[in-house]
């Protein structure tokens, strides 16, 4: 196919992508995998590929803003990657510096009021990038229209175990009752500020394991996970939106679900059981497919008890 034809049919699939999708998810996290590969591939080194990564990721805001994604969080290093050869440890850590500086400095970024900050153990990083980190979030502190997230130095379950010790010493030191414990202190205990949940976890490279990534937010939420085969320096707004699409389908799933069993519980009980019952049926028939009524539900769900 020509190259001009496939431009035409790529912006087309796009834009039937996008009518597809009514509501884009709040909280986004990228696991931006395939760099290195990608720069393999095209007779590159690893730092060539950590640059056009770099790119992806200034259209991926852009991308963001255009679907209403309020929180973008990208697993930039992880703990896991100081295992990795100085010469291509020390590359990513200047590629690192000098585009905090270039975003916390971007018109765009002030434009559209986007905040950054960085999650994780910095005290692993080296001083420049700590004063990059502390450059950009003093630049973008007041900002709560849009917020990117940066993971740097993160682990998942070091950050959990950290949140276990903060509250363990609490509870010693008679500071926090431990009745008191709840999703709200462990978030407080996290982060400062905390993050929202994540709706959507994205992978891209062809892997299909999210590696430790926001384990809290993402899994305490069940987000959904869109696992897709292209390098991140390849990833496009097409495989973006169909990580929505895959958000979007688990979704109606879901309210789905909740509505088929609030059904049933109309039919075999009564009571307050009763009352709540017709409640979540009320409160989420709107959101079902135009024309869906609760009696289609419960014969998806009794031809689902048959099988």
């Amino acid at each position: 196919m020509l190259p001009w034809v496939q431009r035409r049919a790529r912006a087309a699939y796009e834009r039937l992508l996008k009518r597809e999708i009514s509501g884009g998810p709040t909280h986004v996290a990228v696991i931006q995998d395939g760099n290195r590969r990608y720069a393999d591939r095209n007779g590159g080194e690893a730092p060539d590929g950590h640059r056009a990564g770099a790119q992806t990721t200034e259209r991926m805001l852009d991308w963001c803003r255009d679907l209403g994604v309020e929180e973008l969080t990208l697993y930039a290093f992880s703990t896991e990657n100081f295992d990795r050869p100085d010469h291509e440890r020390e590359a990513l850590f200047d590629l690192l510096e000098r585009k905090l500086y270039q975003f916390a400095d971007d018109d765009r970024v002030h434009d559209g009021e986007v905040r950054i900050r960085a999650i994780g153990d910095e005290t692993m990083l080296p001083e420049s990038v700590r004063e990059a980190i502390r450059y950009a979030e003093r630049r973008t502190d007041d900002y709560d229209r849009f917020t990117l997230n940066v993971a740097l130095a993160y682990g998942g379950r070091n950050e959990l175990l950290g949140a276990a010790r903060d509250v363990a010493r609490a509870v010693e030191d008679g500071d926090l009752d431990p009745d008191d414990i709840d999703v709200g202190e462990i978030d407080n205990r996290l982060y400062d500020d905390p993050l929202r949940d994540v709706d959507l976890i994205i992978r891209t490279g062809g892997d299909e394991r999210t590696s430790n990534f926001l384990p809290w937010h993402a899994n305490g939420n069940e987000a959904a996970v869109f696992f897709c085969t292209p390098y991140w320096p390849e990833f496009s707004k097409v495989d973006f939106l169909r990580g929505i699409r895959t958000y979007e389908s688990r979704e109606e799933s879901w309210r789905r679900t909740k509505v088929k069993r609030a059904a049933a519980l109309v039919r075999a009980v009564g009571g307050v059981e009763l009352r709540e019952a017709r409640e979540v049926i009320d409160r989420f028939r709107d959101t079902l497919p135009e024309g869906t009524t609760v009696d289609e539900l419960d014969a998806e769900g009794e031809s689902s008890s048959a099988d």
